[in-house]
């Protein structure tokens, strides 16, 4: 009879020995330790909403006024990606190059830009005529002073319509490689 008492009696202290230790090994701060996720490749180190930026040349002259909806920074790979990106472009004169695009791109130390979808490039001369250049992708290289795209490009000006596959501006000379399949229709003043 007593084997028969003894028996349940260590298997119920065995269960409360290991319970006890169990209990004593749990840290209640683990309940509310969140679980370590992995790193992505596009983690965000910072954003800013409703961003502007004035850039001035070394003479005092503003050299261009950037504003975005959205501006995020990709931390592993040093991009800055852009919602609604507007750029005014004085360059040192009044009259500026206004450039917009849908979503923008800016890779490590702003060496290249890449302006993505319903990109405008617009200005009016000192005379007053527009001059408008539309495509859906344009890359930009600041320091170079230069812009490329591969896709379909359309540059209405006062005295005409002009569409090309593809185009290099060289920014600085201001001069603007139509790349293939250039048409144009001009009016005669």
């Amino acid at each position: 009879m007593l084997r028969k008492l003894l028996t349940p009696t260590l298997f119920i202290l065995a269960a409360a020995l290991v319970a006890a230790l169990g209990y004593w090994n749990i840290n209640p701060d683990s309940f509310f330790e969140r679980p370590a996720t992995a790193s992505s490749e596009n983690d965000i180190d910072f954003y800013a909403e409703n961003a502007r930026t004035l850039q001035y040349q070394a003479d005092g002259k503003l050299e261009y006024e950037m504003t975005a909806e959205r501006v995020e920074h990709l931390n592993s790979s040093d991009t800055t990606l852009m919602t609604q990106p507007r750029m005014d472009l004085y360059r040192g004169t009044e009259l500026p190059w206004k450039v917009s695009s849908s979503r923008g791109e800016v890779g490590p130390g702003g060496d290249e830009v890449e302006l993505i979808d319903q990109v405008r490039v617009e200005r009016t001369d000192a005379k007053g005529r527009p001059t408008l250049l539309t495509t859906s992708r344009l890359t930009v290289f600041p320091q170079k002073e230069y812009a490329q795209t591969q896709q379909a490009v359309r540059i209405d000006a006062a005295n005409g319509v002009t569409t090309a596959q593809g185009m290099k501006a060289y920014l600085n000379d201001g001069r603007m490689l139509l790349l293939s399949n250039v048409r144009g229709q001009h009016e005669v003043r």
